[in-house]
């Protein structure tokens, strides 16, 4: 089973950062997804690719996968880069 450990960026519609400082482990899907021959939908069976764990630190996401046993990547977050500009800049 392997997962990985990251944390949510900004997402562009939103101008705070709510829930941007928890640390997530998200599993990878064990099978391929097919299409339901009746209503067309794509559907599964495995399940764990619907739980998302939450952690305070990257500490703590990386002490639960190794003590369960689970393969997780670690995935560093980007350093936030600022473009500062005045509001004049908008009418050069």
């Amino acid at each position: 089973m392997t997962a990985r450990i990251f944390q949510r960026p900004k997402n562009a519609m939103q101008s705070g950062r709510a829930r941007t400082g928890d640390w997530l482990l998200e599993f990878a899907p064990a099978e391929a997804r097919h299409p339901d021959p009746l209503m067309g939908w794509s559907g599964s069976g495995d399940t764990q690719v619907q739980v998302v764990l939450k952690f305070a630190s990257a500490e703590d996401a990386q002490a639960y996968a190794t003590k369960h046993g689970i393969d997780a990547h670690f995935t560093p977050t980007p350093p936030r880069r600022l473009k500062l500009q005045s509001y004049a800049d908008n009418f050069r």
